[in-house]
């Protein structure tokens, strides 16, 4: 396992695995349950008309069942990750895993058959058999060379894909690595020398997929711990290996690396030394994949050859070489033209498009997700795993090499329609979630935790450090935080700096500071010492307000406005400004952005203008561009109620704005702003699209509409996020779980109110010219 990379303790990994439902998939209904006549079709009578429909043409499974977007994960744990064989039932956490990656990645549902046995027939006897329940079978972690064996006589029974991750995936991504390093490298595929170190079940599928893109096979050395595989060893060759052989007088991998152009690794760590390296071709290039320990470090191969171009298999470097850019992509381009096989054309196309990608430029989303403009070059040659352009490249091109090369059941005619229709199928939650968490890993900020000897928030905090979100600050007593730090199992990386209200030599600043704002308001000092000691919330703000921290956060023991109103006492409103909370709303590929959800009450016409202008720039921030509907149970003046009014008022007076910029319309119902062909009753609307900025008239609207479809609707609930102080502060929902704080932290440090001046000031200088 890569202990190196871990942040995370044992007790947290078995906590995660077993918390609410264990495991980390359930199976869901797609269609309505509610009434008799519903489970009448769903199951007899009514399930008998497609059982005859499927029984006439088994092509209409794909119509009436979940089987052409179902795919099978399956393993013996024969050779689990790095752990060896420990059975099939110990598989089991890994092979959910991977159906998870199947849903986020690609929507594709996954289910996974942990298969008891080590013997090549039996299983390959089981899954056989499987075919009518799945359109695509995925195998995973079975040791080499009976992996070879099962994949090829499975692939010769079945009439659907039967893939091996562990070998083609990663095959594929590093051949799509090596056509943009021999690009930036001035190579040629077919003129290089390569040298692949290891022989299992990734390594051989690598050489063979590089030789049918072109690698002439008498220019790849294969070497294994015995060294190179050359035509006449005997000892330790196999009909696998034997297959790469060349004629070679070379018979140690350091004889082998002299003059050559590229060396992938696939064997284990530091066997590649700095005099190796040093003897390799000009504008060498190095793929050295062992995990977690590779061939060589790429700091060591940087000490000998500032030429080279180096991946690894690991993500704190540059260039990883990751799966999850290719099988999610593979398998949605497969069971979507209903293929009968994945064959060498798609794992080539595969590879080309992911090549193509690199090299174009890199959307605002990823630049931000990741701290960064990437750009094509050394250091980045393969596209990242979050990049949202992955599954509209990769998938469409797997389709058309299907239906080319005569494996495709069902062709797509329009493959420009198709790949639109692929972005719509991620996964809003997780997509959004990264977006923030790279640019808050990209600079780095001190974030307060307040309430810092509560457990989930001590968890939380450890999280959010060792993530590399940025520092984490307790705010409690030293020594219990220390003991149940200890005592939970969790592990800090780095010092965790620690405050105890009541003893901290920022006390005096703190009272001094709040006195001077508070005492024309009815606040002796002896109230503000109070406030600064015994208050965590005042304490906290203060370390915000004064630069000892950047963000805070707090709430998982105090309501939303008890916290509110403490900070209030601390940090002002930002000039021009109120404050205001947005909800996120993240639901059926859609990410909606409602406001005001929790502070005012019931807000006249110019304050729901001025929420509409903040929400609109948060959503900006956000990576968005606003399109704001200002929402009612009546559309564009019928019926007209006095709130209703309001609304249309609102919209009047953003008429009447000079530094307005983003679309807004309404008065509205939510089918309107959010249905496409609903608004078509109303041509003269000024939305461009569906709103993604919802004005609600008031916090019972936001609040109960945004609980129901957290509850009842299945949506993903962010906030409400307060929007509008001096400060960057948010407050969780009371009792909210570890990875709901730690969102909540990520949205502290992003600070939605960063770089902006308040639209009032705007107007301002609008009007002075």
């Amino acid at each position: 396992m890569d202990e190196a990379r871990r942040t995370f303790t044992d007790e947290e990994a078995l906590k995660f695995h077993s918390s609410g439902k264990p495991g980390k998939l359930e199976v869901t209904p797609t269609k309505p349950m509610a009434t008799q006549h519903d489970l009448s079709l769903a199951y007899s009578p009514g399930v008998a008309v497609p059982v005859v429909k499927i029984a006439e043409d088994p092509a209409c499974a794909y119509d009436y069942t979940a089987k052409g977007n179902m795919v099978a994960v399956i393993s013996n744990g024969t050779a689990i990750l790095g752990l060896g064989d420990l059975g099939a039932l110990a598989s089991k956490p890994v092979m959910e895993g991977k159906s998870v990656l199947f849903k986020r990645f690609a929507d594709i549902d996954s289910i996974d058959l942990e298969v008891d046995t080590s013997d090549v027939d039996a299983f390959i006897n089981c899954v056989r058999y499987l075919g009518p329940a799945f359109a695509g079978i995925n195998l995973e972690d079975i040791k080499a060379p009976d992996s070879f064996v099962i994949e090829e006589r499975l692939r010769e029974v079945m009439d659907i894909p039967v893939f091996h991750d562990d070998q083609h995936g990663t095959a594929i991504i590093a051949a799509a690595a090596l056509l943009n390093a021999l690009d930036l490298a001035g190579k040629k595929i077919e003129d290089a020398q390569v040298v692949v170190n290891g022989a299992g079940s990734s390594a051989l599928a690598v050489i063979g997929l590089i030789k049918a893109m072109g690698l002439p096979q008498e220019n790849a050395i294969v070497c294994d711990r015995k060294g190179v595989i050359y035509r006449g060893r005997t000892e330790g060759v196999d009909q696998f290996r034997s297959a790469h052989a060349v004629d070679t007088d070379k018979r140690t991998l350091t004889e082998a690396m002299e003059g050559a152009d590229v060396f992938i690794g696939l064997s284990v760590g530091g066997v590649v030394s700095k005099e190796m390296v040093r003897s390799m071709a000009k504008n060498p290039i190095i793929f050295a994949m062992a995990n977690p320990d590779p061939e060589i470090r790429p700091e060591d191969v940087e000490d000998v050859r500032g030429d080279a171009i180096m991946a690894t298999g690991r993500s704190d470097y540059p260039n990883q070489v990751n799966n999850v850019l290719g099988f999610p992509y593979i398998f949605r381009g497969a069971i979507d033209v209903h293929a009968t096989t994945i064959n060498e054309e798609m794992k080539i196309a595969c590879a080309r498009a992911l090549a193509k990608l690199a090299r174009e430029d890199v959307p605002d989303e990823v630049a931000a997700a990741y701290g960064k403009r990437l750009v094509y070059g050394p250091n980045y040659i393969i596209p990242t795993p979050f990049d949202p352009r992955l599954i509209s490249a990769v998938a469409p091109a797997v389709a058309e090499a299907a239906m080319t090369s005569g494996v495709a059941r069902k062709p797509i005619e329009d493959l420009d329609a198709y790949a639109h229709t692929l972005d719509a199928r991620l996964d809003p939650t997780a997509s959004f979630l990264q977006q923030i968490y790279g640019s808050v890993r990209a600079e780095q900020k001190r974030v307060v935790f307040a309430e810092g000897e509560d457990e989930a928030v001590i968890r939380a905090a450890c999280a959010f450090q060792n993530e590399g979100l940025g520092k984490a600050i307790l705010i409690g007593r030293e020594e219990p935080i220390r003991e149940l730090i200890a005592s939970i199992g969790v592990d800090p990386s780095g010092e965790m700096e620690i405050h105890n209200a009541r003893v901290s030599t920022y006390n005096p600043d703190y009272t001094d500071h709040l006195y001077r704002r508070l005492q024309r308001q009815g606040y002796l000092f002896r109230d503000v010492q109070r406030l600064v000691n015994n208050d965590r919330n005042v304490f906290s703000a203060c370390m915000v307000a004064l630069g000892h921290a950047d963000a805070m956060v707090s709430g998982v023991t105090r309501n939303f406005d008890t916290v509110l109103n403490a900070v209030k006492l601390v940090i002002p409103e930002r000039r021009g400004e109120k404050v205001i909370g947005m909800s996120v709303i993240l639901s059926k590929g859609r990410t909606i952005f409602m406001a005001d959800t929790n502070v005012t009450e019931l807000p006249e016409s110019d304050e729901i203008a001025d929420i509409a202008v903040q929400a609109a720039h948060a959503a900006r921030q956000l990576g968005h561009t606003p399109r704001v509907a200002f929402l009612s149970y009546s559309n564009f003046g019928w019926p007209s109620t006095p709130y209703s009014k309001r609304l249309s008022d609102a919209v009047e007076i953003l008429d009447g704005r000079r530094d307005v910029d983003f679309e807004y319309e309404g008065e509205m119902s939510p089918n309107v702003a959010l249905d496409e062909e609903a608004a078509k009753a109303f041509p003269f609307s000024r939305l461009s699209g569906p709103a993604n900025v919802l004005i609600v008239p008031g916090i019972h609207t936001g609040s109960i509409s945004t609980k129901l479809l957290s509850v009842l609707g299945g949506a993903t609930v962010i906030g409400p996020l307060v929007i509008g102080l001096e400060k960057s502060i948010q407050i969780t929902q009371l009792g909210a779980k570890t990875s709901e704080i730690v969102t909540m932290a990520a949205m502290a440090a992003h600070d939605l109110d960063r770089e902006h001046r308040s639209w009032a000031e705007l107007a301002r200088v609008a009007a002075n010219g």
